[in-house]
């Protein structure tokens, strides 16, 4: 049974590298085989809590949203009566959705998402697991950001040399969704080196992996995408030294910038001047997708024209159509601004809903980035800036539509969640030495066993 949940554990983590490697899985093969490998994984997960006696499974918040949306989005597909007759056709359902397919599939992608986010919530059961999917990120953002920027060499306009894209980087069709992808990656380890919850063996290795990372992102060219990087970093530099002294609290502004200078002139060395002219080449570009300023006006009409109850989650091209002032020669199917499409999308009860997510991150955040133990505190804060580092670049691009990008937001959701929790394995610092723990009231304890794994039992007779 061991061997069985370790491999439920170790399967998470290869469906997001799979998934960042596969194009992002954005293209419907790909996300296909994600469904049904997500599908497979979790019915493994229910029969081994079954052989075993007992399912251990997570009631923590940050489950709640995904399955609300997803409930709405069905709710949004319901037929109550039917639309006037057109062109000849009558019968036509009328729906909250203008797009009732498209609405079911969104539901659909967000209930696989949720089963995921509840696996993984389950399957961090400990602290030594915690520091596994941190070495997952860890190692993995850092082969994946050198990969990318070989990629932007030998082949700039084609992934793995085979699919052609417009502005492609690394596996992702769009530089922004692997800026996004990458800003969480680097935001781990930066944020644990600055929380100082790294071994002074282990330094070097997470100073070479954020540097990598960090020129991987500048050489992305994703505005977008170094905003956010910059908002991730400024919160660890928030949360990592509202406790310190003036002292300390110098040498860590030291040690920031000199991140940064170390990563702008990296990618300078390595990119040339094209790795940071591709911010002008693209706010000059004649792209759709650069014209935000004219997407958010005509999905403000959206909003309004949909009120209260939205469009239709996924149905947001069908919305735009018909308020479209370009005469509909590019088709746009995302608002390019994830907030606003919340509210074009889901209207009101959409807004309340994102705003009980983002509510319960804030929470979250603010009371796992204090917790005694030093190595959960850093983690805590790593996930934290990363988070909100997509957060902030959902601002201005659509990038947790993204299967990929979505899967590592989650997997920090996972991290943040977990860093809440007293683990039984909670007994070394960040130099391997024992740690004591003060054991804490009932009263301190209960808020975070509420958001603690529940394991129940089948009878015995069974």
């Amino acid at each position: 049974m061991k061997v069985l949940n370790s491999s439920i554990f170790v399967s998470l983590c290869v469906i997001v590298a799979l998934a960042t490697l596969a194009y992002g899985t954005v293209h419907q093969p790909t996300l296909a085989l994600f469904y049904i490998v997500m599908t497979t994984v979790a019915m493994i997960w229910l029969i081994a809590g079954w052989v075993k006696g007992e399912l251990t499974f997570s009631r923590h918040v940050f489950q709640i949203p995904l399955i609300a949306a997803a409930v709405y989005a069905f709710v949004q597909t319901i037929p109550f009566g039917h639309i006037a007759e057109i062109a000849g056709v009558a019968g036509i359902p009328r729906t909250l959705s203008l797009s009732p397919f498209d609405t079911t599939m969104s539901a659909l992608h967000m209930l696989v998402l949720a089963l995921f986010l509840g696996v993984m919530l389950a399957m961090i059961d400990r602290a030594r697991r915690i520091e596994k999917v941190v070495n997952f990120i860890l190692i993995f953002g850092f082969a994946y950001a050198f990969y990318a920027i070989l990629q932007s060499f030998l082949s700039p306009t084609r992934i793995y040399g085979v699919l052609e894209r417009l502005s492609p980087f690394g596996s992702f069709v769009n530089r922004h969704n692997f800026a996004a992808f990458i800003e969480m990656t680097i935001a781990v380890p930066l944020g644990m080196l600055m929380s100082g919850a790294v071994r002074r063996d282990r330094k070097l290795i997470y100073i070479t992996a954020v540097v990598w990372m960090g020129i991987a992102l500048l050489m992305s060219g994703s505005r977008g995408g170094l905003v956010a990087m910059l908002a991730g970093v400024g919160l660890i530099f928030v949360l990592t030294t509202r406790a310190h002294g003036k002292k300390k609290k110098l040498v860590l502004v030291g040690v920031t910038v000199a991140t940064i200078a170390v990563i702008v002139v990296g990618a300078i060395m390595i990119g040339g001047e094209t790795s940071l002219s591709r911010f002008a080449e693209t706010a000059e570009a004649g792209d759709v997708t650069t014209d935000r300023l004219q997407i958010w006006t005509v999905t403000l009409k959206v909003i309004v024209a949909h009120l209260p109850f939205g469009a239709g989650i996924g149905a947001f091209g069908q919305a735009y159509t018909p308020f479209d002032t370009f005469n509909g020669l590019s088709r746009v199917e995302q608002a390019h601004n994830d907030y606003l499409q919340v509210l074009a999308d889901a209207g009101l009860i959409g807004a309340v809903i994102a705003g009980g997510f983002l509510y319960s991150v804030f929470v979250a955040i603010k009371r796992n980035t204090r917790v005694e133990n030093g190595f959960r505190r850093g983690v805590a804060v790593g996930a934290a800036a990363g988070i909100f580092a997509v957060l902030v670049h959902s601002l201005f691009d659509f990038v947790l539509h993204t299967t990929a990008v979505t899967l590592m937001f989650l997997v920090l959701l996972s991290l943040l969640a977990a860093t809440g929790r007293e683990f039984e394995d909670d007994y070394q610092d960040i130099d391997g030495k024992p740690q004591r723990h003060r054991r804490r009231q009932k009263a301190s304890v209960m808020p975070l066993e509420s958001h603690g794994n529940v394991r129940i039992g089948r009878p015995a007779d069974q």
